[in-house]
């Protein structure tokens, strides 16, 4: 058994996934990391960075989509770092398209990795948090859009909504084995994901993805390092009065 805690991120080569992994790290958290195949030479970057912190990491690949990969991970994590004490069930894919035109297969993409991969990683989680019997924190990534609709984003939308459904109910499970869920519902985060080859024309990262989804051009953006300390917030002793919860962290765009 690990004598320190240890955490699982999910879509951990970049981005949001990242900054959470290194923030984690710098609160003396062990940390495992898990992204799709094409991204190892990141995912190794990411470890470095967390051991030059002086804590353990692992690196692994999958598809959250897949249960073997994300009950696989779950495993190789406690087998190699020797517990799972926080699940950060970050990964997600983002697809700037009107309902009319969206198509089954679009709207399968987006829901077997933002809504049924978080489903996966809670599932798995918790059943490794539950056998241990020592408690433990479980975070999902929703978004501002789960909380309020938005234009041409109408499958990603109802799949982070799908996600607060998701962290309230499990909270209420989970309560009796002292396991917080709770979910980070971000604004316009500067992440690789919402960076477009056009960018530049229009005013920078994050531009082109404004206009897809019918944003002000003005809307600010913030870094990953603001989801990340959020997340360090709620891995804390003192959030365990914190459960159930998606919470907004979008600049004061939307008022919950």
């Amino acid at each position: 058994m690990s004598t320190s805690r240890v955490a699982l991120v999910t879509g951990g080569a970049q981005g949001m996934g990242e900054a959470i992994a290194l923030r984690l790290a710098s609160e003396g958290i062990d940390v495992a990391i898990f992204d799709i195949k094409g991204k190892e030479t990141q995912l190794a970057s990411v470890v470095k960075q967390i051991e030059a912190k002086g804590r353990k990491a692992l690196w692994i690949v999958g598809d959250v989509a897949k249960e073997e990969d994300v009950k696989g991970a779950v495993d190789k994590t406690v087998a190699s770092l020797g517990s799972l004490d926080i699940m950060v069930a970050n990964a997600g894919i983002t697809m700037f398209k009107p309902l009319i035109e969206t198509s089954v297969e679009d709207w399968e993409k987006i829901h077997s990795i933002n809504a049924l991969g978080v489903m996966l990683c809670f599932k798995y989680a918790a059943i490794q948090m539950i056998k241990q019997g020592r408690g433990g924190r479980i975070i999902g990534a929703s978004s501002g859009s789960g909380k309020q609709g938005i234009q041409n984003m109408g499958a990603y939308s109802a799949s982070k909504f799908a996600v607060r459904g998701l962290t309230q109910s499990t909270a209420l499970e989970l309560r009796q084995h002292k396991i917080t869920v709770n979910s980070y519902a971000p604004g316009f985060i500067l992440t690789p994901m919402l960076a477009h080859p056009d960018d530049d024309k229009y005013g920078g990262h994050g531009s082109v993805a404004k206009m897809a989804a019918k944003m002000p051009p003005e809307l600010e953006g913030a870094k990953p390092d603001v989801i990340a300390e959020l997340v360090a917030y709620l891995i804390k002793p003192q959030a365990y009065f914190m459960t159930g919860q998606t919470l907004i962290i979008d600049g004061g765009t939307f008022f919950d």
